[in-house]
């Protein structure tokens, strides 16, 4: 007779890479892996913390994302689950946006978005329940940042934002890099006077100090705070005009489009 699964969960971050970090949803015994882009952290983590891997879940095809899965698979066949407008080999269920999915083995399920930008197929994973909303969004939002526009447009991106941002502000953000500081120290260039700026930085600086992860933030700091979903607001845009990388009465996606050229070359 199978256990039904239990109810209580818990995200851990496994870093990877430089900056990445792979995500181990779980409930004690049972976990699925997010965007696992080196098996070895992660079977490390799942031998340390004593669980069983029963699904692994992506959210686009670059190799910091997806380069662990057949680590992990030649150890468990569990279900890859991923966009299905990108070409990844292991993904057995396909993905987009309307989907719903039940993750095995975990009292946990998803509302798949379509969050193109950074990839043309980019996806992001939404649980809602009340009182506990989680995003995990990959590239396309960082904690004070976006994605690079390596695939889509500009306009692709600003739509795939504006999902995110309309999401609860309490949920939660579980993106895929440890990028927070170089993000937010561009974001107090282009919004100098933006006090919860400031704040935010003074504290994820003191995270870091103590070895600690910015991440996960919240919609709502984000909403406060990061460029990318406050490209509209005037003193930004005038920051944008002063530094000639934005012509006068340029629309609101060429505003973000020069935001995202001036954050490259940061």
């Amino acid at each position: 007779m199978t256990n039904p699964p239990r109810s209580d969960l818990t995200v851990l971050a496994v870093p990877a890479f430089k900056d990445n970090y792979l995500w181990l949803i779980h409930d004690g015994v049972h976990a699925a892996a997010v965007d696992p882009g080196d098996a070895e952290p992660i079977l490390a983590a799942l031998d340390d913390h004593k669980l069983t891997l029963t699904a692994i879940l992506l959210t686009h095809h670059h190799a910091d994302h997806i380069g662990g899965v057949p680590g992990l698979l030649a150890r468990t066949r569990v279900p890859v689950f991923g966009p299905r407008n990108e070409d990844i080999a292991v993904v057995t269920e396909p993905l987009s946006e309307g989907d719903r999915v039940q993750v095995p083995g975990l009292d946990l399920a998803f509302d798949i978005l379509d969050v193109p930008g950074h990839t043309r197929g980019h996806i992001a994973y939404v649980r809602s329940t009340p009182g506990l909303h989680w995003l995990f969004c990959g590239d396309t939002l960082f904690a004070g940042g976006c994605g690079r526009l390596f695939e889509g447009t500009p306009a692709q991106m600003v739509h795939s934002l504006a999902k995110l941002a309309a999401l609860p502000e309490d949920t939660l953000v579980f993106c895929a890099h440890e990028y927070t500081l170089s993000n937010l120290r561009f974001a107090e260039a282009v919004e100098p006077a933006n006090q919860a700026l400031h704040l935010r930085l003074r504290d994820e600086s003191a995270k870091r100090a103590a070895g600690l992860p910015t991440v996960p933030s919240t919609i709502g700091l984000e909403k406060g705070t990061n460029p990318f979903l406050r490209y509209r607001e005037p003193e930004i845009v005038e920051k944008l005009l002063a530094a000639g990388k934005l012509a006068p009465g340029a629309s609101p996606v060429e505003a973000f489009a020069a935001l995202r050229a001036w954050k490259n070359a940061f």
